[in-house]
């Protein structure tokens, strides 16, 4: 289960969200093997866990952020920061969202590091600031709705939750994830869970100067502004 997008349209253009997606395609053309073939800057920028926590290598905190593995790793990543980014920049505006997408990636990768300090294996992907996103964004916007596609064996199926519905569950699988398979698919559960966390944290100033739960109270968790409504048939179930 995947969103493809929000009800919850921005006010202001996303200047911020729409260039750090442009950088981070970029960043993946330079590098994918069968593009631009700069393997050696990816692994340059990458993030080693075992080096950082000895104090070496420390610029990898943040250039591991623009870095990604394959063509699905960067697709997911750039989808969720395309629905629920522009929302967040829009509270916090362009400094203020920039500042929190890095502290969120950073946040992120010293969970990883503090998890797993003596590993060698490289971490690369924006996963970790983007978890951040979702955090912030689940605080803010609980009960905006979110459309979102979900693989049931051979059919597409599109449908309409709560956006904490959608978060909540993301954030309890890479918990069990994390406890469970503890990075042995390559992924960096505790990573995405510190970013989750930081996300949240690092946006309740925000959400105390809109009034705390009396800013819940007065838009019941959603969008302070007018939903988007969109036609069902603008986006047909496919079956294949």
């Amino acid at each position: 289960m995947f969103p493809i997008r929000d009800h919850n349209p921005s006010e202001h253009p996303a200047h911020v969200r729409n260039a750090l997606i442009i950088l981070n395609l970029v960043m993946f053309l330079l590098t994918a093997p069968w593009l631009g073939g700069m393997s050696g800057l990816w692994d340059r920028l990458a993030l080693y866990p075992a080096a950082v926590s000895q104090g070496f290598w420390m610029w990898g905190l943040i250039t591991h952020m623009f870095l990604h593995a394959g063509i699905m790793h960067i697709a997911g990543n750039m989808l969720f920061l395309w629905v629920f980014g522009d929302n967040l920049e829009d509270q916090m505006g362009p400094v203020g969202f920039l500042v929190f997408y890095l502290a969120c990636g950073l946040a992120a990768a010293g969970g990883q590091v503090l998890a797993d300090p003596q590993s060698a294996v490289p971490m690369v992907g924006a996963s970790g600031a983007i978890a951040g996103v979702m955090g912030g964004y689940l605080l803010l916007f609980p009960r905006a709705r979110v459309d979102v596609i979900a693989i049931i064996i051979i059919f597409f199926k599109r449908f309409t939750i709560p956006a904490w519905v959608l978060l909540l569950a993301w954030f309890g699988l890479q918990l069990v994830s994390g406890a469970l398979l503890q990075q042995e698919d390559g992924v960096a559960y505790i990573a995405h869970a510190a970013g989750f966390i930081a996300g949240v944290l690092l946006t309740l100033p925000v959400f105390l100067r809109r009034g705390g739960p009396a800013f819940w109270g007065a838009t019941r968790g959603r969008p302070p502004h007018q939903a988007a409504s969109y036609a069902p048939s603008r986006i047909p179930e496919v079956r294949r």
